[in-house]
């Protein structure tokens, strides 16, 4: 009786596990378990509890049943309403305190029912999911063909080393352009920079031709020692992790792409600023390995590899008008390298500097011109304007330097300059030298017009040897004469006659000088001189073609 006993109670438990496992859908898609494999021990566990009910009866506890559709989450529908049957069956076969036949064949028929249902729903769950035993697949055969392919890698090695040349393919997108700096001679651009070369070492056979690699593999394989020549300053960006890209084909090829921001060297020739063009350059190359170990080429044509995006221009001051790639060599005394150059061409926009130099000159040299109208009487008026024109020409000068490095030649608006600041100069000049020749008139206080306009005193003796004789005088005169002493004395027969017309005094005015000729002929002359010289500035530096020096 204790074997029965003990022989139920591990069917009991072997069952309730059974169930559990078999309706615990989850555990079926299991990464370490094949889907298969799993439905052949659910069909082969079922026939076996089947048989084994069919051979002998079993005391079942059917407490238990109705927690199954409780405890195990992912059991189907179906699976659910079938446990719960076999419950109900077991309830009403233990409410008799025994297994009659009719008990048993329902119970077996119901176990066969489970397995059918947990099958088929296994099946639907399976169905629905993606391969996930392929892509595990996948993963599985990725990792050790990567862990074989760095086992005994060298990245300290180049590519071929003894055996050929590794050539290194490249090519530049630009994302962005400027600023320009003419004080510090530099330019900054922000570029995808682009490697390509191949490594035999790395070579692999796989479902895929390309692997896309983090920038962490980067580190354990052979990378080129490119370098900026002309570069100031260079920065790779790292937010949110670092800007590169590595790809890797099945013969080995690898394409290594890199986002930068770099600042160059732009040497610039200001003889014809701000009318001038520049070729700002772009050089980098190999640092440690010369032409018989590592040569670089564009990946394309020298007009397709190098390409700035349509929106990339953010310059204030100049247009970007063109590109171009090329190579050259150079040699030192370790050897020859291959230097690669793109060159940014630039021409300057006129218009910031047409309105803060080149119309202030204009109007302040008109405007020194106005005095050649005025008076030549009107000395502060004037002064006034060849001394303030004066200075404000010398401001203009010192302001338009600022904004240019501190060069030892002449620019062409330095020319400018300077010949408005000979024509503001001049009309000063030219006011000084009318000023000298103007006549001054008389000051009026009464006195000194008299004087002028009196004769001189004679001797009173002589005019009483000479009769009839005759002598104009003011009023003030004749009445000095008649009281002096010395000329009653004088004899009768010598008369002293006024002349009716002489007798009234001019009426002294103040005299004002005519227009000098000076002035006359600078009204002329300046503005023909001055407009005759914009003529010939402005034709000979617009039509003429930009000289870009440093570009080949």
């Amino acid at each position: 009786m204790s074997a029965f006993i003990s022989s139920s109670w591990i069917v009991e438990r072997w069952f309730e596990s059974f169930l559990h496992v078999s309706l615990d859908s989850s555990l079926f898609l299991s990464p370490s378990l094949h889907p298969s494999l799993l439905l052949l021990l659910l069909s082969l566990s079922s026939h076996i509890l089947l048989l084994f009910l069919l051979s002998r009866p079993v005391l079942l506890s059917a407490q238990w049943i109705p927690d199954l559709t409780t405890s195990s989450p992912a059991v189907g529908f179906n699976a659910k309403l079938a446990v719960r049957h076999l419950g109900d069956q077991l309830k009403d076969g233990m409410a008799d305190g025994m297994c009659s036949s009719v008990a048993m064949r329902r119970l077996c028929f119901c176990v066969l029912l489970v397995s059918i249902t947990c099958r088929l729903s296994l099946s639907q769950d399976l169905a629905g999911t993606p391969k996930q035993a392929e892509i595990n697949d996948n993963i599985t055969i990725f990792t050790r063909i990567l862990d074989g392919l760095l086992d005994g890698y060298d990245n300290r090695l180049r590519p071929g080393l003894g055996e050929k040349v590794t050539e290194i393919k490249t090519n530049i997108f630009v994302t962005s352009f400027g600023p320009v700096s003419d004080t510090e001679m530099e330019y900054t651009i922000d570029v995808f920079f682009r490697q390509s070369w191949k490594d035999e070492r790395l070579c692999f056979k796989g479902p895929m031709e390309m692997l896309a690699l983090n920038n962490l593999l980067a580190s354990n394989i052979w990378t080129p020692d490119t370098f900026f020549l002309n570069g100031k300053k260079s920065i790779a960006h790292n937010m949110t992790t670092p800007n590169k890209l590595l790809r890797l084909k099945d013969d080995g090829t690898l394409l290594y792409t890199m986002r930068l921001t770099i600042s160059a060297e732009c040497p610039m020739q200001l003889e014809d600023f701000p009318m001038d063009a520049h070729a700002c350059p772009l050089k980098f190359g190999s640092y440690a390995y010369p032409v018989s170990e590592v040569i670089y080429k564009w990946t394309e044509d020298a007009a397709k590899s190098v390409v700035v995006a349509e929106e990339g221009s953010r310059l204030n001051q100049y247009h970007l008008i063109g590109q171009t790639a090329g190579t050259e060599e150079i040699y030192t005394s370790r050897g020859e390298y291959t230097v690669m150059m793109a060159h940014f061409y630039l021409k300057r926009k006129i218009g910031y500097f047409v309105i803060q130099t080149y119309m202030p000159c204009f109007m302040t040299v008109i405007l020194s011109q106005v005095s050649f109208w005025l008076n030549r009487e009107s000395v502060p008026a004037r002064t006034v304007f060849g001394v303030t024109t004066v200075l404000t020409m010398t401001t203009l000068s010192i302001s338009a330097r600022n904004s240019l490095p501190k060069v030892a030649y002449a620019t062409a608006m330095d020319w400018f300059i300077a010949v408005c600041y000979a024509f503001v100069f001049s009309a000063l000049i030219e006011f000084a030298t009318v000023n000298y020749f103007t006549k001054r008139s008389w000051a009026w206080d009464g006195k000194k017009a008299m004087e002028a306009q009196q004769p001189k005193k004679k001797d009173p003796l002589a005019l009483s040897m000479k009769p009839n004789n005759t002598c104009s005088a003011g009023v003030n005169y004749t009445a000095n004469l008649t009281k002096d002493a010395s000329i009653s004395t004088i004899s009768n027969s010598t008369t002293i006659q006024l002349k009716p017309s002489e007798s009234k005094a001019p009426d002294p005015k103040k005299t004002y000088n005519s227009v000098s000729k000076i002035d006359k002929m600078s009204r002329i002359v300046f503005p023909v001189l001055f407009g005759t010289f914009n003529l010939v500035y402005w034709a000979t530096y617009l039509n003429r073609e930009p000289v870009i020096k440093g570009a080949e």
